[in-house]
């Protein structure tokens, strides 16, 4: 034989008023239990919440050093190939290198010398 359960704790719940809800309660022993085993876990989730948190403020303190790390070090390399003209000359936009660059014998039209 099936035993008769109540089933109407999480639709009181969710969706009647407190006052309907705690009546609810009073008078059916099913939803009172699911009711205190809900309070239980309720209790655990606040005891564990502050350490949670502060793992999440630890993680994003951890973030914020890596992105300033970054931002540090590109900032330091953008920094030197500008102080570096050798490089700067190398890289510049719309600059490209021709034959003369790379050490090859040209004549008079840039073309390559062959004897």
């Amino acid at each position: 034989m099936k035993e008769n359960k109540c089933i109407k704790y999480e639709g009181l719940f969710t969706f009647a008023s407190d006052e309907e809800f705690q009546k609810h309660l009073e008078e059916c022993n099913d939803c009172k239990l699911e009711h205190e085993r809900m309070q239980k876990v309720s209790d655990l989730i606040q005891e564990v919440a502050p350490q949670l948190r502060a793992k999440q403020r630890d993680f994003a303190r951890l973030k914020l050093a890596c992105a300033s790390f970054g931002i540090v070090f590109c900032l330091l390399t953008l920094g030197v190939i500008n102080l570096n003209q050798d490089v700067h000359d190398m890289i510049l936009y719309g600059q490209t290198m021709t034959v003369e660059d790379y050490g090859f014998p040209v004549d008079s039209y840039g073309l390559i010398m062959v004897d």
